[in-house]
C-alpha cells in the first residue's frame, strides 16, 4: 500500500519507535529555528546542558518579536543571542531582517527535511514540503544538542483540493474554511496533508499562508506536496538546487479524505474572539472599520504585500482608519520599495512598520478603545492587540486593503475596484547581509549577559504527593496569552521571577501571590481547566512560570499539544477528567490532595483527586508515555537530560 507524504518523511527521520498512530516517536531533527521572545530561554536551556556546538544541519536565531526597544532588556537580550549564536555555531539573523517564518521558507526551508521551531507557527515551512513543527523552547535546545523530538505518531487528514480560487478569494480565506471545517479543537495528533489537483493552483507564499494557520486548529503540522511550483520559488530565491520533488504515492492510505472545491470558496473572516469564529465577510454589512493592519507571519510576503498595493493605486486611506503595513522581511521590504509598491502605499497614508511581529503579538499598533480591527495575522485572542475590548477580524490582504480605503468592512467582490492580478517574480532579491553564518563570526567570543538575564529554574523532583489547593479554576479555550501574557510583558522572558509576577494576568492578578505563598508554606497548587486548555503560543514559559510558583497539576477536560508537552518538560503532571460532570465539583480555594501521584503513574493504576474541602473523590485520567513519566519524575527534561 502506498504511503503519505507525511510518513514518507517521518519514517526517513524515525529514531525511536514505530510508525503506528497513537504511539510515541522520536525523530531526528534536520534544522531548528528560534525567535527572541522564546529564544532566549532555549539557549539558556541549551547553555545548560553543557554542550559545545549544536548538532543540527542548520539552526537559526531569529529576532522578530521584541524589537520595540523601550528600557535595556530587548536590547540586552539581543546581544545575548548573538553572542551565544558565535559561540555555538548558529547563523543570526538581526533586528530588521524580518519575521522567522517569512525569512526562513526565503533562504533555508528545504523539502523533505524536518524542522523544529520555538513557536507555535513553525508549520509554516509545510508550505516548501518540510515536516515544520512548532514545540517549547526546551525541546528546541534538546533538538540543537542532537536529541529526539517525540511526538505522538499522527494521524493524516487528507485534504484533496480542486479547482481555482476565484477573484477577491485568497489562501487566507481557504485556511479560514478550513477552520470553518475543524475548528480550534479536537485536532490534536494530526497532521493536514494538502494535495490534489488544485494544489498547482497555489504559490508557496499561498501554501505557507494555509499551513501557517493549521496551527489555530491545534495540528501537529500541516504539509503540501514538493513540485514544480516548490522548483519556482526555489529557483526565485537562487536555491534551486535544495529542490526535491515530493509527494504521496498513488494509493495511499489515510485517516480521513475531505474534498475541497477552491472555486466554491468566499471571502471569510475570522470574527472576535477566536480563530474559529468563521463569518462570511458579505455578512458584514459595511461595517465601520477604525484600524486595518496588513502583516504578520501569516500574510506579509511580496504577493501580499504588492496585492494590495495595486487595490491603493491612486487611492486615500479613509480618514477614519489607521491603516499600518508590516512587510515580512528586509527582502520583501527592499523588493516593494524597488518595484514601487511601497511609494503607492506611502502615498495612500499607509504606516509602514518594521519588519517584524510587532502588532500581532500586542506589542504596538494597539487599537483605540472598543475598535473594529481589521488584521490579516492569525490569532484575534481577547486582549492579544494590547486592547482589551477591541474587536479583531482576522481578514485577507485584499479585504484589508478594501476596507482601509472605504473605511467600511464590506464584501471586496462589491466594492467596484478592478481586482489585481500579481505575478510571482522570478528572481526575488538576494541580499543575506543582515545574517550573521557561524563562519563569519567572531572567534573566543564571550557570551554577554545583561541584567534582566537569569538562569532557568529547576523544578524539584515529582514529590510522592501532592497536597494543596486550586490556585484558580478557569473555563474553555484557555490561552498561552491568557496564562502568560505577550505584549510588553515580554521583555521579561529571561527573568523568570519577575515574568512569574504576570501568570494569569488577564483573569487573575492575585494569582501568583496566591501561589507563591502556597510555595513559601510548603503546600503545592493545581489548576483546574475546561477544555483546549494551552491554546496558541508555544510560549513555554506558560508552564516554566506557573512551576516556578510551586504548581504541580494542571486539572482539565482537554489539553492542547504544545502545552501538553511543556507542562511535561517543566514537570507539571497534566490530568484529565474521568467524568466531565467533576470539573463542577472543584472550585478555587478547594483544599486537594492526589496521593500517592508518583507510584500510581509508575503502575498505572487510576489517579484520585480528594477534594478535601467537600468531602469527595475525583477519579482522573492521565496519557503519558514512560520517558515522559521518567521526566515528571525527575522534575522537568532539563533535569533529566542532565542527570
Amino acid at each position: 500500500m502506498g504511503k503519505s507524504l507525511t510518513r514518507k518523511i517521518l519514517e526517513e527521520h524515525l529514531v525511536v519507535g514505530e510508525y503506528v498512530p497513537g504511539n510515541e516517536i522520536g525523530i531526528k531533527i534536520d534544522q531548528t529555528l528560534t525567535q527572541d521572545a522564546t529564544g532566549t530561554m532555549a539557549y539558556l536551556q541549551f547553555e545548560a546542558m553543557g554542550l559545545k556546538q549544536v548538532k543540527t544541519e542548520l539552526s537559526v536565531s531569529y529576532v522578530d518579536h521584541n524589537t520595540i526597544q523601550v528600557g535595556f532588556e530587548n536590547a540586552d537580550d539581543h546581544r545575548y543571542l548573538q553572542t551565544v549564536a558565535a559561540k555555538y555555531g548558529i547563523v543570526y539573523s538581526r533586528a530588521g531582517n524580518g519575521i522567522c517564518h517569512q525569512v526562513h521558507l526565503e533562504r533555508f526551508g528545504r523539502p523533505g527535511k524536518t524542522l523544529l521551531g520555538s513557536d507555535s507557527h513553525t508549520p509554516t515551512g509545510g508550505g516548501l514540503g518540510m515536516i515544520a513543527i512548532g514545540a517549547g523552547g526546551l525541546d528546541v535546545a534538546v533538538a540543537m544538542g542532537g536529541g529526539e523530538f517525540y511526538i505522538t505518531c499522527p494521524k493524516v487528514y487528507k485534504i484533496n483540493l480542486k479547482g481555482k480560487l476565484q477573484p477577491w478569494v485568497s489562501a487566507k480565506d481557504v485556511v479560514l474554511k478550513m477552520l470553518e471545517m475543524f475548528t480550534v479543537k479536537g485536532n490534536v495528533g494530526v497532521v493536514m496533508e494538502y494535495a490534489g489537483p488544485g494544489v498547482k493552483n497555489l504559490t508557496v507564499p499561498e501554501r505557507a499562508t494555509i499551513t501557517n494557520m493549521g496551527a489555530e486548529m491545534g495540528v501537529t503540522t500541516s504539509i503540501f506536496p514538493s513540485d514544480n511550483e516548490t522548483l519556482r520559488f526555489l529557483k526565485a530565491q537562487g536555491r534551486e538546487a535544495d529542490w526535491v520533488p515530493m509527494k504521496a504515492d498513488p494509493g495511499a492510505k489515510y485517516d480521513k479524505v475531505v474534498d475541497i472545491d477552491l472555486s466554491t470558496i468566499e471571502p471569510l473572516a475570522a470574527a472576535p474572539h477566536s480563530p474559529g469564529n468563521i463569518v462570511k465577510v458579505a455578512d458584514m454589512k459595511d461595517m465601520k472599520v477604525d484600524q486595518v493592519m496588513l502583516g504578520s507571519c501569516t500574510n506579509s510576503s511580496y504577493k501580499d504585500i504588492a496585492t494590495a498595493a495595486k487595490i491603493m493605486k491612486g487611492k486615500k486611506v479613509h480618514t477614519d482608519v489607521s491603516f499600518g503595513v508590516a512587510p515580512g522581511s528586509r527582502q520583501v521590504l527592499q523588493m516593494a520599495a524597488k518595484d514601487g509598491h511601497l511609494e503607492v502605499l506611502i502615498d495612500a497614508g499607509a504606516r509602514i512598520l518594521e519588519s517584524a511581529c510587532g502588532f500581532c503579538i500586542g506589542n504596538h499598533q494597539s487599537p483605540k478603545t472598543k475598535a473594529i480591527s481589521l488584521r490579516t495575522s492569525n490569532r484575534n485572542f481577547e486582549g492579544r492587540s494590547g486592547t482589551k475590548d477591541a474587536q479583531v477580524y482576522l481578514v485577507s490582504p485584499e479585504v484589508a486593503a478594501v476596507a482601509a480605503i472605504t473605511g467600511k468592512f464590506s464584501d471586496p467582490r462589491k466594492a467596484g475596484i478592478d481586482y489585481p492580478k500579481v505575478r510571482m517574480p522570478t528572481r526575488f532579491l538576494l541580499d543575506d547581509s543582515m545574517f550573521i553564518f557561524p563562519k563569519d563570526a567572531p572567534k573566543g567570543v564571550e557570551i554577554y549577559r545583561g541584567p534582566n538575564i537569569g538562569t532557568p529554574p529547576v523544578n524539584d523532583k515529582m514529590p510522592e504527593h501532592i497536597r494543596g489547593n486550586v490556585g484558580i479554576k478557569v473555563g474553555d479555550k484557555i490561552t498561552t496569552d491568557h496564562i502568560m501574557p505577550a505584549g510588553a510583558r515580554l521583555k521579561y522572558r529571561s527573568n523568570v521571577p519577575k515574568y512569574s509576577e504576570f501568570v494569569f494576568e488577564p483573569l487573575d492578578t492575585e494569582f501568583p501571590k496566591r501561589a507563591m505563598d502556597a510555595k513559601k508554606a510548603g503546600k503545592h497548587t493545581v489548576i483546574i481547566a475546561g477544555e483546549s486548555y494551552g491554546q496558541g503560543s508555544s510560549r513555554e514559559h506558560a508552564a516554566l512560570c506557573p512551576m516556578y510558583l510551586g504548581v504541580k497539576a494542571i486539572i482539565a477536560k482537554s489539553v492542547e499539544r504544545i502545552h501538553a508537552a511543556n507542562l511535561v518538560n517543566f514537570g507539571i503532571v497534566s490530568l484529565a477528567f474521568k467524568n466531565m460532570a467533576d470539573y463542577d465539583r472543584l472550585e478555587q480555594g478547594d483544599e486537594i490532595e492526589i496521593p500517592d501521584i508518583k507510584k500510581r503513574l509508575q503502575n498505572n493504576e487510576p489517579v484520585i483527586l480528594r477534594n478535601k474541602s467537600k468531602n469527595i473523590d475525583i477519579e482522573l485520567m492521565y496519557s503519558l508515555s514512560q520517558r515522559q513519566k521518567d521526566i515528571l519524575f525527575e522534575g522537568g527534561l532539563l533535569s533529566y537530560t542532565v542527570k
